[in-house]
């Protein structure tokens, strides 16, 4: 949607309105990585919203050729990050999605998801799910809740990708880590 896009160019620095002077992008390398993120992101629809937001940020970088830079975020932003971070600790359980914590933070999806990476080292998306993990990993040592409810719980959707995730972090299967 235009407005969408709109939002998106308000928020990237150096950006003052989106025109598509051109129907298409010659192969950039400034692009391929974003690009890249979008093809795999096509099978994991949770990372799908972020990765939209980075790509039409990036696209829209190029076209108005704005210069890159790094942005020190404001103390007001920083208020703002912390304030999402203390919902996504208390919330995470929950689907939470860029805009829903974008709004929470009082700021633009696209503002959000730059000045959240910016500050934190990680995606949103990546933060819920290494507080999901490491809620989990607490339940496991203090509970003895089966791990299908701890899974359920902490709030993902199926047990196969609740044991993947939390091997591919922790480096042992959930119960391997109880019993550990």
């Amino acid at each position: 949607e235009p407005a969408w896009l709109e939002g998106i160019a308000a928020a990237v620095p150096g950006a003052r309105q989106i025109g598509f002077a051109q129907v298409h992008l010659p192969a950039l390398a400034l692009l391929a990585g974003v690009i890249a993120e979008a093809e795999i992101t096509a099978d994991e629809p949770e990372r799908l919203e972020e990765t939209a937001l980075r790509l039409a940020g990036a696209v829209t970088s190029v076209l108005s050729d704005a210069k890159p830079g790094i942005e020190t975020p404001s103390i007001r932003d920083q208020r703002r990050i912390t304030r999402a971070l203390r919902h996504i600790e208390t919330h995470c359980e929950d689907a939470l999605s860029i805009d829903e914590l974008a709004r929470h933070a009082t700021m633009s999806p696209y503002h959000f998801l730059r000045t959240f990476r910016a500050l934190v080292g990680m995606t949103p998306h990546q933060y819920v799910l290494r507080t999901r993990l490491h809620r989990a990993a607490l339940l496991l040592r203090r509970t003895k809740l089966p791990v299908v409810g701890i899974a359920f719980e902490c709030g993902f959707g199926d047990l196969s990708t609740f044991n993947r995730r939390f091997k591919r972090v922790m480096g042992a299967s959930p119960s391997e880590y109880r019993g550990a």
